[in-house]
């Protein structure tokens, strides 16, 4: 049997994933990611249930800390996608850089074979060794989106033990069945270090965002209200806005160079297309212009769309029928029925 790392955030998917691996008979070893420094509030928690949870199971349990690399990485880069009017998508740059970049490297360090996570990801791999990404038999759960990264390489290293459970029922019966102490603990929030999911709060409280009131532009450039930063919106935003109009305003763009917020009516918010960059690809296309279908953030349904490969990893999008709310800085992600293609970054609509 092979030597198998997990990824243990101390919740009940990673810790039924070590169970389930362990009761197959593999040699598991518990790692849990340390991603903020020891004084942050909470940063003990994780460990200390995944630490609880591995000597349940009577397993090793590591610590690797990546405090530094998060930092910088991560919470640096968030920040610095709002402060030029974008909305950025740190799950995907934490499993890139992260989760199967610096975490990886530790478990093969440690002497693993493989590493297992508890994603909602199903991977299958071809007789000739080619894997594939593809979305989790919980189609609810699915967190496919987030993982378009990675790469051939990584995926042979891979392993998704829950992507073919069916529910989340399923996984909290399964932790019950196997005593594990956080059985019916919560599901965490959605950004790890956004405290109760408030990201204005923590970008105001770090003191070093530029909150300064700027206009708020309708498209035919009468200026129709004042905001209070430009990070506190985003694109198809109705919300908030406090403008008496004829109709409902949507914000269509944003330009933070010049602090101001851009708004129109609802048809203004739907483009043609995108353009991407940073584009990478699990399995190249075998063309330079091809039909697939895309989303284009993570609760959007795949819609039918061409893809034209451009220059420098980038390529463009036209979809079939126009979509809301294209949004610089979130992730653009290609399927094909139930696989991953591949993804990159939004950089503006069409």
């Amino acid at each position: 049997m092979s030597i198998i790392a997990v990824a243990m955030s101390g919740g009940v998917d990673s810790s039924v994933t070590a169970a389930l691996l362990k009761q197959q008979g593999h040699e598991v070893i518990g790692i849990t990611m340390r991603l903020f420094a020891p004084h942050s509030t909470g940063i003990g928690s994780a460990a200390h249930d995944a630490a609880v949870v591995a000597r349940h199971l009577g397993i090793p349990h590591h610590v690797a800390d990546f405090s530094l690399d998060f930092s910088r990485l991560i919470i640096g880069d968030f920040i610095e996608e709002y402060r030029t009017g974008h909305t950025p998508n740190p799950c995907v740059r934490c499993n890139r850089y992260i989760k199967f970049g610096l975490l990886l490297d530790a478990a093969r360090e440690l002497g693993a074979d493989l590493l297992a996570t508890g994603h909602y990801v199903r991977k299958t791999v071809d007789h000739d060794g080619v894997c594939h990404l593809r979305i989790a038999e919980n189609s609810s759960k699915d967190q496919s989106y987030f993982l378009y990264t990675l790469t051939q390489q990584q995926l042979q290293q891979i392993i998704f033990p829950l992507g073919t459970i069916e529910s989340k029922d399923e996984v909290r019966r399964l932790a019950r069945e196997c005593a594990l102490p956080v059985a019916e603990k919560n599901d965490s929030q959605e950004v790890c270090f956004i405290p109760n999911d408030d990201y204005v709060a923590f970008l105001e409280g770090r003191g070093e965002f530029d909150t300064s009131d700027g206009d708020i532009i309708h498209l035919n450039g009468k200026t129709v209200g004042r905001h209070h930063g430009t990070h506190r919106y985003t694109i198809g935003q109705r919300k908030g806005l406090g403008i008496a109009w004829s109709e409902p305003l949507y914000v269509s763009a944003i330009d933070a160079e010049r602090n101001v917020v851009l708004v129109g009516e609802q048809h203004s918010v739907y483009a043609g297309g995108l353009q991407a960059e940073t584009v990478s690809w699990i399995v190249a296309p075998e063309a330079e212009s091809f039909a697939a279908t895309c989303k284009i953030r993570y609760r959007h349904q795949p819609v039918p769309c061409q893809v034209q490969l451009c220059a420098g990893n980038s390529c463009e999008v036209i979809f079939d029928q126009p979509q809301k709310a294209v949004t610089p800085g979130q992730s653009l992600v290609f399927y094909r029925g139930d696989e991953v293609l591949g993804g990159g970054r939004i950089i503006r609509a069409l």
